[in-house]
């Protein structure tokens, strides 16, 4: 959530970085103020009502202490009628403030100055590639008809179970589910990150704190009964831990990883963008989260783009990496780097990976503070990325690493997996 303070200080800049991300409704800066000022002028009221009834009540004792009873009684006359306007004053600020939030928390963070610009996808960035694109065979098959033909993943069976979008792996496949996603966890765990097993589920605190809610309200499996979300992402519990906390400064950098299924309403439905592990309603994925001190959440971003690209490197996979523009970002980012891997089959990219930095809107939400050297209290910043995303991921080993013989296993996953293929 945007600080207040920021949109009063300079709406015009807001309005402005506001239209980079084509939000659409920029009077809600004019409102927010509008509201704002009400806000004051309630406070200053029901304040002012506050201080008769404190000067009346102790102007009361005086009296009394004088034997001046009539004079006494008049005061409490009055005290009662503003006793009896505070309530009133109250109820009015409160309800002011309400609507304050619920304005607030519908504006996205704003786009840092390093985000292009630009309306679609197609306005993205390329900043680099690695890793090279192989020459596949004349036969070669996309992951859909390989599952098949080493029968690893079952669509469905699984919609049998569940529905469409939720896989059942199995064999080789969950095999290769669980390698994935071991090697994920040692490789950030060995670059000091601490690793967590989230719950699944959410309270509405916690998916409004990182900004699921509102913004993504209808893509997230809600359970009215208990009023729980299901997790998008292990980022909503991870990044949660720490809410309503002041840490220590000291404790900074907090590096955190988790292992977690995700779930996500917005699968789709036709066409070979969301054929076969492309899109999926549940899926597996590690996470990588970062709290640190405002002046080293850049640095700490371009680590994470680093770490998550030198993830990449061990699977082999030929990928790119992109600044996304305005128009193509989340809501909660202030900058992102999305990383794609290269799908010989279907000769497409993929996305995998999103690497962003939140700067304090979400910590802003969840009041995650500590004091900086000087005792004074601040806004922590709050990162994270995808390291790795896995149905992409498996689907692009699968495709190009296809040969006569199996599907040829990275190196890296050989130990994991206990063979070099699957057959």
């Amino acid at each position: 959530m945007l600080q207040l303070q920021v949109i009063r200080q300079n709406p015009g800049f807001v309005k402005e970085r506001l239209a980079i991300k084509n939000f659409k409704d920029i009077q809600l800066v004019d409102e927010i103020i509008g509201l704002d000022d009400q806000r004051k002028k309630l406070q200053n009221e029901s304040d002012t009502i506050q201080s008769k009834i404190n000067a009346a009540s102790k102007e009361i004792g005086q009296l009394m202490a004088k034997g001046q009873k009539e004079e006494a009684e008049k005061k409490k006359q009055e005290v009662a009628e503003l006793k009896s306007s505070l309530q009133p004053a109250a109820d009015e600020l409160n309800g002011t403030e309400k609507k304050l939030q619920d304005l607030l928390i519908l504006l996205p963070n704003l786009p840092s100055d390093k985000v292009p610009p630009g309306k679609t996808p197609a306005d993205n960035v390329v900043v680099r590639e690695g890793g090279i694109k192989p020459q596949l065979p004349g036969d070669a098959v996309p992951h859909w008809e390989l599952i098949k033909k080493y029968d690893i993943v079952d669509f469905e069976t699984g919609a049998k179970i569940t529905g469409s979008g939720f896989p059942l792996y199995k064999g080789k496949g969950a095999k290769l589910q669980r390698a994935l996603v071991q090697h994920f966890l040692d490789f950030n765990t060995k670059a000091g990150y601490t690793e967590y097993l989230p719950p699944l589920m959410v309270n509405e605190t916690s998916a409004r704190g990182t900004g699921q809610l509102p913004d993504k309200e209808g893509q997230m499996y809600f359970m009215p009964a208990d009023n729980y979300y299901m997790i998008p992402t292990s980022e909503v519990p991870l990044t949660n831990i720490y809410r309503d906390e002041i840490v220590k400064e000291t404790d900074l950098p907090i590096k955190m990883t988790g292992f977690s299924p995700c779930f996500r309403r917005e699968a789709g439905s036709f066409g070979a963008d969301v054929r076969g592990l492309n899109r999926v309603h549940q899926f597996d994925k590690v996470e990588i989260v970062q709290i640190v001190q405002p002046d080293k959440s850049y640095t700490a971003h371009e680590e994470m783009v680093s770490h998550v690209e030198q993830l990449l490197q061990t699977l082999g996979l030929p990928y790119r990496i992109l600044a996304l523009c305005g128009g193509d970002m989340s809501f909660a980012s202030a900058l992102t780097y999305d990383f794609e891997v290269f799908s010989a089959a279907q000769q497409k990219w993929l996305e995998v990976s999103s690497v962003s930095n939140f700067e304090t809107f979400q910590t802003n939400r969840m009041k995650i503070r500590f004091k900086d050297g000087k005792g004074k209290m601040q806004l922590a910043h709050s990162l994270n990325g995808s390291s790795l995303a896995l149905p992409r991921i498996v689907a692009c080993i699968l495709e190009n690493n296809q040969s006569t013989d199996g599907i040829k296993l990275p190196p890296v996953l050989h130990s994991y997996f206990g063979d070099v293929m699957i057959s």
